[in-house]
């Protein structure tokens, strides 16, 4: 057993390391070579020992955000809106979704790979180097194509960079090529001890999906090469048993349906709980409430989320939790529960590694006297390991992590004095800050807070800032001010601004706004200098686990898991494969990191309305079937072609494009024809048979309705993969992120979807200035022509009790365009808060909701009315479209059922019968049960994500 530092390197003399697979494999001493600097592929994200953009940075930056500081992007606006709502108060929140990263690959890793095979070689040259490791931990393999003696050379590291060794030449010779194109993700693990000449290494081989045209020429490459393929074997022999197991399940289940019917027997489908086959046809007589009631389907879709909470604390564990004293200054009676998380919270800001021999703290155990080890990792170190001060509070909607985090920084100030906590926020809730502080504390006692925001700030110093308790700003504040003036990665802190001091704290309000690593919003919080660092976050977890790695690296946990390959190697595989391993794995995360509570725990004691959700549906008026009809025969088409262009190698790209355009019409005509354009359509197929169009008026409109579909619906960029950023759209039809397309269109002058030409930024189209694309088209005609939906709709709201409000939620602004006109008609006072609207108007429109008695209805963009909103004046809420993820949803549900909610809640969601919207119930049902294995991995990369959505849309279209 090594007794020294694993992270120090003694001297050593310059010899070629590779030559041979045995211990005695090492040529005798050449010269030294001259030092150079070396550019390096990376076969695994850029670690502490990799030559990168962070390598000058000072080790305790290094150690603080424990990950790669990534080039900066050009910073533009996000704001989609009309100049006359570009209001000063929005001026500086651009530029926070800007991809940072200059390769996707590394930044954010290939957890959608599959394990092809696993190579049994070893590390050479392990005497000339002090780097240690463990049997069985994951260690980094690099490429160094710079190595003197061989250009095929792979180094191998263990989690801290220090080296181990090389692989051994020959085994180089055959893998380096799979790493410089990235055909193959390598992922090394220890096999046994290292001894003084070499050590076991069994080296994972992940490729891509082994049915494309890439997988298949992998495979005759590796088969060429002697490489093994036997996991990948293994796998297909698993899933035709799986495919034979599941037919002859379902040909029982035909059997024993046939025979049911012959006896004259039936049994109910659907997702359960209590309800009525009723469906509410176009043009029904107005009906109360009892009878919209009896006329829905009642459903409790949260009751298979609720099964994830065995990832964390259980119910009786949450319940033991020491209390901590109420401080002082906090004037608001705090629950038992609020009292407990302070305690958590207080705990948490003063972390001690293991004290005793077997001991656990943060993933860390104390194995000897000196040493630690991490479990996750299996990495060990001689010194104390670094440990995370802060966490995750992860409670439901509603349960007061406000008061909370106000509470912790009060106790703070009264044990230790004056520090200055800083706060992170989305805009529509920077305001609730200061007046949840004004409401909470004693008068006299209160903290002084600054809000430092808009245009027009004063770039404060350090000793300003610290005047102040609280300092409250926007991630698009943080943002701006990371990509200006000295760059972020600089040693020394600058004169004014955030980066000009160390805070006491940082809090990130809605703390899921980081979840992807590589935006340059991520980076300006990783870089942030504070002593405790904490996420407040309803949802830590929102589309897959890529999301927890962000918060997690945003803490600074250590032992190797902020970096994203061995994160993904640890955690995320080994789930996706069922090992139990992982999910033990996975539950002590949690448990180490964060705070999580449910409302409807018996001992949280809200007592909250009983809150009753209804699938409400409707059937289409004839000429409305007609439409639907007409599209869902085209979507069937175009499935068809697609599965054809792409299985015969020519990837079908537009036609894939067009199959979810139609698929958005789908959606669209179910809540009204107006909103579905048949321009849109012709230009998808003229995109599809000539690959780009000209930039006429015409093809520019048309463009512009695909563009702000693409918007409304929260699309991806086709570049980074994340929620469009500065959209655009190419003249292939194309939409991305302005500053991912223009790097691509400055590098290749090609799109990067379907490989069509762009010769520059004039080959790109934004949206309508007034982010209302249908302007114009047939949407504004013939007003007073509704919809089976809207009337629907207008039938609940005139069936609510007097004195109880309705919260009205759509994706689309164009279809709240369109109640709104039918809502003036009828004759309803209401409001509307969407993402066109500045901070004051959105005050304004909650005022009005809040106290009067008039407006009753409240019609509420689904995206921005999910995070950071009280609506708890409302007891009704109406869903009028839904979609694959049902986490927003719920967020958007919670803003009224949560906290001071004293009425009983109604959810209706409205489905048009025997259409795409029916069928996202059960895809829906479907992604709440991956919640049941701990929030199951979905990957968000191109290949998979589409894999993925293709199965998804074949199902809508059975």
């Amino acid at each position: 057993m090594n007794s020294h530092d694993p992270s120090t390197k003694r001297k050593r003399v310059e010899i070629d390391l590779t030559a041979s697979d045995s211990g005695t494999d090492v040529d005798a001493p050449g010269p030294t070579p001259k030092a150079q600097r070396l550019r390096e592929v990376v076969g695994s994200v850029p670690t502490s020992s990799t030559p990168s953009a962070s390598a000058h940075l000072p080790q305790q930056v290094r150690n603080r955000t424990d990950a790669s500081h990534f080039p900066l992007a050009s910073s533009r606006s996000t704001n989609l809106h009309g100049a006359h709502e570009r209001e000063a108060w929005l001026a500086d929140d651009g530029g926070f979704d800007d991809i940072v990263g200059s390769s996707q690959d590394d930044a954010l890793g290939s957890d959608d790979m599959h394990l092809y095979g696993d190579l049994s070689t070893k590390i050479v040259g392990c005497r000339y180097y002090r780097g240690y490791s463990n049997p069985g931990e994951h260690i980094l393999m690099r490429r160094e194509p710079g190595n003197p003696y061989d250009s095929n050379a792979i180094r191998i590291d263990n989690i801290a960079g220090a080296q181990i060794g090389h692989i051994p030449r020959r085994v180089a010779e055959k893998l380096a090529k799979y790493m410089d194109n990235r055909s193959l993700r390598v992922e090394g693990q220890l096999a046994g001890e290292i001894g003084p000449f070499d050590c076991a290494l069994t080296v994972h081989m992940y490729g891509p999906d082994p049915n494309t045209t890439e997988g298949r020429r992998t495979q005759s490459q590796m088969t060429a090469d002697k490489l093994p393929l036997k996991a990948l074997k293994d796998a297909e022999r698993a899933a035709k048993q799986r495919l034979k197991e599941r037919q002859a399940l379902e040909s029982r289940r035909l059997a024993e349906a046939r025979s049911a019917a012959a006896a004259g027997r039936n049994a109910a489908l659907g997702v359960g709980g209590q309800f009525s086959n009723q469906v509410t046809a176009a043009g029904s007589s107005q009906m109360d409430m009892s009878e919209i009631l009896e006329a829905s389907q009642r459903i409790n879709p949260r009751a298979l989320a609720n099964e994830a909470e065995r990832m964390g604390f259980s119910e009786e564990q949450l319940q033991q939790l020491p209390m901590a004293t109420q401080p002082l200054s906090i004037k608001t009676k705090m629950l038992p529960y609020q009292l407990q998380a302070l305690q958590w919270l207080l705990d948490h800001e003063n972390p001690t590694p293991p004290e005793d021999l077997g001991q656990s703290v943060q993933l860390w155990t104390r194995i000897e006297q000196r040493r630690f080890t991490n479990i996750a990792t299996n990495f060990s170190t001689q010194t104390a390991p670094k440990l995370v001060t802060g966490g995750i509070v992860a409670d439901d909607m509603g349960l007061g992590k406000t008061l909370q985090m106000l509470a912790l920084i009060a106790a703070d100030l009264e044990s230790n004095g004056p520090g200055t906590t800083l706060i992170v926020a989305p805009l529509s809730v920077l305001s609730n800050w200061s007046g949840q502080a004004e409401l909470h504390f004693q008068d006299g006692k209160g903290l002084s807070l600054y809000t430092y925001h808009g245009s027009g700030r004063v770039k404060m110093t350090a000793e300003q800032l610290g005047q102040y308790d609280l300092v409250v700003t926007t991630y698009g504040t943080l943002a701006s001010e990371y990509a200006s003036g000295p760059t972020p990665s600089a040693e020394r802190l600058r004169t004014t601004g955030l980066y000009s001091r160390e805070w006491r704290r940082i809090i990130l309000d809605e703390g899921h706004n980081i979840r992807n690593p590589q935006t340059k919003g991520a980076a300006s919080a990783y870089a942030v200098h504070a002593r405790a660092r904490w996420v407040l976050t309803g949802t830590p977890i929102v589309n897959s686990l890529k999301d927890l790695y962000s918060l997690l690296r945003f803490l600074g946990i250590s032992g190797g898991l902020a970096q994203l390959d061995v994160f993904n190697s640890v955690l995320v595989r080994p789930l996706k494969l069922g090992k139990r391993s992982a999910s033990d794995l996975l539950q002590a995360i949690m448990r180490a990191f964060c705070l999580r509570r449910r409302k409807d725990m018996r001992f949280i004691d809200l007592k909250l309305p009983q809150l009753n959700e209804f699938v409400h549906r409707l059937q289409f008026s004839k000429e409305e079937q007609a439409r639907y009809d007409a599209l869902d025969a085209e979507a069937k088409g175009m499935m068809e072609r697609y599965q054809r262009t792409s299985a015969s190698g020519h990837g079908g790209g537009n036609a894939y494009n067009h199959l979810l355009e139609i698929l958005l019409r789908m959606r669209q005509v179910c809540n009204h024809w107006k909103l579905c354009s048949q321009r849109v359509l012709d230009l998808m197929a003229k995109l599809e048979a000539e690959k780009t169009v000209e930039l006429n008026p015409e093809n520019v409109a048309a463009l512009r309705q695909v563009l702000q579909v693409q918007i409304d619906s929260s699309a991806e960029c086709a570049v980074c993969l994340e929620t469009l950023h500065n959209p655009v759209i190419t003249t292939c039809g194309h939409a991305f992120g302005r500053e991912c397309i223009a790097k691509v269109i400055e590098g290749q002058h090609k799109c990067p979807f379907c490989r069509a030409e762009l010769k520059d930024e004039a080959s790109l189209v934004e949206p309508d200035e007034f982010g209302d694309s249908d302007t114009g088209d047939a949407l504004l005609a013939n007003e007073s022509e509704d919809s089976t939906k809207v009337n629907g709709l207008i039938s609940i709201l005139k069936a609510t009790p007097s004195g109880e409000k309705v919260v009205i939620f759509s994706q689309w602004t164009s279809f709240l365009d369109i109640i709104e006109g039918r809502l003036d008609r009828e004759g309803f006072k209401f409001c509307r808060i969407d993402g066109t609207m500045p901070a004051p108007r959105r005050d304004i429109a909650l005022d009005a909701l809040n106290n009067d008695g008039q407006t009753t209805i409240m019609l509420a963009s689904l995206g921005v009315c999910a995070v950071g909103l009280n609506l708890t004046a409302a007891n009704n809420v109406v869903l009028c479209d839904t979609w694959w993820a049902p986490a927003i949803e719920d967020q958007a549900v919670d803003r009224c059922h949560r906290l001071g909610q004293k009425k009983e809640t109604r959810v209706f969601r409205l489905i048009m019968d025997k259409t795409i919207e029916e069928k996202t119930l059960s895809i829906q049902e479907d992604k709440r049960k991956l919640m049941m294995v701990a929030f199951s991995e979905q990957s968000n990369k191109r290949q998979k994500s589409r894999t993925n959505r293709l199965a998804d849309i074949q199902r809508l279209l059975a």
